[in-house]
């Protein structure tokens, strides 16, 4: 069918045929819708951020407190103000997790049948629960890896260390964590999509374990190798459980298109045989 231009005109037409497609101005129309509501509950979830700092500061910087040879400092007098945004903006990001990555989903909806849309509603739900599992495993490995790392401070020193360099450290460890637990739902979803083919998947399994375990040794600050190993690790079989659900998507496609191969070869048998006795 061809592309239409007018939102309108393109509701119209999916009522009309499932096959209508949107054209490329609905698609950067509706990328516009969808990128400000993501930043509308992203600055939602910064507010409500914004209230809870000091709970969430002293989860934060508790690993610092404990240890008792190491202190956040400020190097500027508008620091503390800074770090406070930061603090609300990382708070956001997670609290407004399930909203965003629902939004990504809603934006490749319209193009979709209405069986593709209920996969689309699976992966972002399944995506957000990921996300928010590895972000939780993140901040239970942020103080230990503190820990850690400060215990090769020497006796009698004290590290004074920057809010800015502290917090950089612990976002990124907890943001990696989350995205790295979510990536392979993206990997389904090009395979539901038929971008990428289960046998590619599972073929490339030397890739993915080389790329697992550099990542996991980039991302984890802990000089013990267990936490890299037992991280790459997870991110394998979550990785590897990818792989199967395509693998079983592929099969299901390949059945279907036997199948209607089967019928349409004896649909036109049924009108050979019409057409010879009339």
């Amino acid at each position: 069918m061809s592309f239409l231009h007018s939102k309108k005109s393109w509701k119209q037409a999916r009522k009309d045929s499932s096959e209508a497609r949107m054209g490329v101005l609905n698609h950067l129309a509706e990328l516009r819708v969808r990128l400000m509501w993501i930043f509308v509950g992203v600055g939602v979830g910064t507010i409500a951020g914004w209230f809870f700092y000091e709970p969430i500061m002293s989860v934060i910087s508790g690993p610092l407190a404990d240890l008792g040879n190491a202190q956040m400092n400020f190097a500027t007098i508008g620091s503390a103000f800074d770090l406070r945004l930061r603090v609300s903006f990382w708070a956001g990001v997670l609290i407004s997790s399930p909203w965003w990555i629902w939004h990504i989903g809603a934006f490749l909806a319209p193009a979709l049948r209405k069986r593709e849309k209920i996969y689309v509603s699976v992966f972002g739900l399944t995506a957000t629960v990921l996300f928010l599992v590895g972000a939780a495993s993140g901040m239970w490995m942020a103080p230990r890896a503190i820990s850690i790392l400060q215990s090769f401070v020497p006796d009698g020193a004290v590290s004074y260390i920057t809010s800015d360099a502290y917090m950089t450290f612990y976002m990124r460890l907890v943001i990696v964590c989350g995205i790295s637990m979510s990536f392979p739902v993206l990997l389904v979803a090009l395979n539901f999509g038929g971008l990428l083919s289960a046998r590619a998947m599972v073929g490339a399994w030397r890739w993915a374990t080389v790329g697992a375990f550099t990542f996991a040794a980039v991302a984890n600050p802990i000089p013990n190798p267990w936490p890299m190993i037992v991280q790459a690790c997870v991110i394998l079989i979550v990785y590897f459980a990818a792989c199967a659900i395509a693998a079983v998507h592929d099969r299901k496609k390949l059945y279907g298109r036997v199948l209607v191969t089967k019928k349409q070869k004896a649909e036109i048998l049924h009108k050979a045989e019409n057409s010879k006795k009339l």
